[in-house]
């Protein structure tokens, strides 16, 4: 899923949000495309609470940044970062390198967060060789940001 969603995210629905075509506008014929249907949902109820199309707009994008923050997911790309990653070997849980994101807890590394892969494409490719590795954002350590 991605952090933000256009206007054009919900579904279309008869009438919901549609400006009224007038002698100067003219609508479009071509298809929608399939859309979120929360976003659907809220823009019929904030219509039928009488909000204004600008409100209407924001909660709908507002939305997308809510529904994975519930779901304790990132907005931002993962980074190695140290401080975003915890080294689950050290604390004794696992007996190799294996650092897991604070961020992200479905991401694992065993490169102290400069790669890493996520359980759930574990579980769907069925063994590690075939899970897809993820590159961490490079952000510069303190060392690096203190020599510039």
């Amino acid at each position: 899923m991605s952090p933000s969603l256009s206007n054009d995210d919900a579904p279309a629905i008869p009438g919901a949000l549609e400006p009224t075509p007038g002698p100067s506008r003219r609508r479009s014929t071509a298809p929608r495309a399939v859309k979120s249907n929360l976003v659907a949902h809220a823009r019929t109820e904030l219509r039928i609470l009488g909000e204004d199309r600008d409100t209407i707009r924001g909660l709908p994008h507002a939305i997308a940044y809510l529904e994975r923050l519930l779901r304790f997911q990132p907005l931002t790309d993962l980074t190695d970062d140290p401080a975003e990653w915890i080294d689950r070997h050290a604390e004794g849980m696992t007996p190799i390198p294996l650092w897991q994101s604070n961020r992200n807890s479905e991401a694992f590394s065993t490169d102290g967060g400069k790669t890493y892969y996520l359980l759930s494409e574990q579980q769907a490719a069925g063994d590690i060789a075939t899970t897809p590795l993820h590159h961490s954002k490079s952000v510069p350590q303190l060392a690096e940001a203190e020599e510039a």
